[in-house]
């Protein structure tokens, strides 16, 4: 029998509302500014501004690295990126599957895992974007890198359920297949830049971590070492 008194919806981990909302306020914010409905003439350049502030940029962390300078304005770039898209479709997609995903990470890891999850892909994503593509100037913006690894984070868990039953562990990685797969035939189509590999390290990073952050994390990897 069905609970009258249940939500509607199934709830959210609070701390993924606390990585949705303040990319949902800021896009609402740069959107009705476009659209001239808030802040006057000057706000249409709201989302420029935004990507200035708030994008970051490999270049400034290759000139930060030679010349051993690390000021605030180059390293809170390296969490606030995912802050900012390119326009209301990047921004929908990045929101919807930080909520899928989200849930279902948020719901089997703590809540500072999740963080670290996120958080920790978006910095490895942004310096391997940096250091890997030496000839890449293009700044890097939107939330795809961190929830590539709640993707990660969630490819984990698959992998240790799929593990537990005695199942193929590598049917994991079917999602982040198709999901590469959908981008390199966007990339063909429309063309594209050098973002999946920032991706693609995001997912990376998320996968790595869980194993360290995931609920048990540590005593899972010694039991494997010991069972080698």
């Amino acid at each position: 029998m069905q609970d009258p008194n249940a939500p509607p919806l199934n709830p959210l981990p609070w701390v993924v509302w606390a990585l949705a909302l303040p990319i949902i306020a800021m896009e609402v914010v740069v959107s009705l500014g476009a659209g001239g409905l808030v802040g006057g003439p000057d706000a249409v350049g709201w989302r420029l501004q935004a990507v200035e502030r708030f994008a970051f940029s490999p270049d400034l962390m290759r000139y930060m690295v030679e010349v051993g300078q690390f000021p605030l304005d180059g390293l809170h770039r390296l969490i606030s990126y995912p802050l900012v898209h390119a326009n209301l479709t990047h921004a929908i997609f990045v929101v919807v599957i930080l909520l899928a995903l989200g849930k279902m990470v948020g719901e089997v890891f703590r809540w500072w895992a999740v963080l670290t999850v996120f958080f920790g892909s978006a910095i490895v994503a942004a310096l391997v974007y940096t250091f890997a593509l030496p000839g890449v100037q293009t700044p890097l913006l939107g939330g795809y890198p961190p929830v590539y690894g709640l993707i990660g984070g969630f490819t984990f868990l698959l992998w240790v359920n799929l593990a537990a039953v005695g199942a193929n562990k590598y049917r994991a990685f079917s999602m982040i297949g198709f999901l590469l797969g959908i981008q390199l035939v966007f990339g063909l189509l429309f063309g594209g830049g050098w973002e999946w590999v920032a991706d693609l390290a995001g997912f990376a990073t998320g996968f790595l971590l869980s194993f360290v952050v995931s609920p048990g994390g540590f005593a899972r990897v010694r039991d494997k070492l010991r069972q080698r």
